[in-house]
């Protein structure tokens, strides 16, 4: 890119983020953090410093559960991706590249742009670009070209999707990357839905090995956009336990009401079967309803608060 073309950029990324506008486009609201909050010269910049090896082992080790659990998944998106001369990349929760897949023969080109493993493509190093942006609005984006911050950086297509851990933090982030004139924008929005079918699977799988020693269930969420897999963890006890960032939404699950809320309650079906089964179930349920308060729990299944400490100990119901 030549100094005018970088200079032309530099000029609309400055006036589009101080236009009074800027909020109502997610990308110009992007370019507005990059320019005022992280202070990135939008001319400037060079390809993104790579950690040494012995740091980026050390990154990647903790977030061991989540480069196993995505290896496979990133390995069937980057056969269909590669062949459309995409660089597959997966970011750890600071826009740090833990990973990638692409061919051979790409790897010079790529990693000439910065995108490989070790390098941060963090909004606060790099400003708006697939990787950075999707980590600051935990959403899937697409950063097509001279959207990006930098002007360095504006024949990249980007598209990343965030993957979610199990108690709905921000795991990582699934980055498919271009530097290739021919595609469209109509591609680039297919492949964008491809890699957050990828993201999801991999949420979805890291939720169930968590919980590996609960029922999951999937329940459909009526009325909304889910935005990734709907989860339930669901204990011997029928309490929920665990749920997905989808689900927690969903259902208006917080923080402190899972292992309170019976998912008979939550999802309106029946206690289990079996005479013990269903009275330990209703007496678990009662106590989460009533915070572990026995005399209320008591009051409200009608029977004595001494009865029902008896049903306890018979039943193994810990108070």
């Amino acid at each position: 890119m030549t100094q005018a073309l970088r200079r032309d950029h530099a000029e609309l990324v400055r006036e589009v983020a101080m236009s009074p506008a800027a909020g109502r486009s997610a990308f110009a609201a992007s370019w507005r953090r990059s320019l005022l909050h992280h202070r990135i010269d939008p001319a400037t910049g060079a390809a993104p410093d790579r950690l040494g090896a012995q740091e980026l082992r050390a990154r990647t080790e903790a977030s061991g559960r989540l480069m196993a659990v995505a290896r496979p998944i990133l390995d069937r998106l980057a056969r269909a991706a590669a062949d459309a001369g995409c660089s597959v990349l997966l970011s750890d929760p600071e826009g740090l590249v833990l990973d990638e897949r692409l061919r051979p023969a790409d790897v010079a080109e790529f990693h000439g742009w910065g995108l490989a493993p070790g390098a941060l493509w963090s909004e606060a190093a790099e400003g708006t670009n697939g990787i950075g942006t999707c980590v600051a609005e935990k959403r899937p984006v697409i950063v097509w070209r001279n959207q990006h911050f930098r002007a360095r950086n504006t024949r990249l297509a980007c598209m990343g999707a965030p993957v979610f851990g199990p108690e709905g933090e921000l795991a990582g982030v699934i980055d498919v990357s271009s530097v290739r004139e021919d595609l469209t924008e109509a591609y680039a929005r297919l492949i964008a839905l491809t890699t957050q079918d990828a993201a999801q699977r991999i949420e979805a799988e890291l939720f169930r090995a968590r919980w590996a020693g609960a029922r999951i269930l999937a329940p459909e969420a009526e009325g909304t956009e889910a935005g990734g897999p709907v989860l339930l963890a669901i204990d011997a006890d029928d309490l929920v336990v665990g749920a997905s960032r989808a689900a927690r939404r969903s259902f208006d699950l917080s923080p402190e009401r899972l292992g309170r809320v019976p998912a008979g309650d939550l999802l309106g079906f029946g206690a289990p079967q079996g005479l013990h089964g269903a009275e330990r179930a209703e007496m678990t349920r009662a106590l989460a309803r009533a915070g572990g308060n026995v005399s209320a729990a008591a009051r409200e299944l009608g029977i004595g608060r001494a009865t029902f400490y008896r049903k306890m100990k018979a039943l193994g119901i810990e108070g």
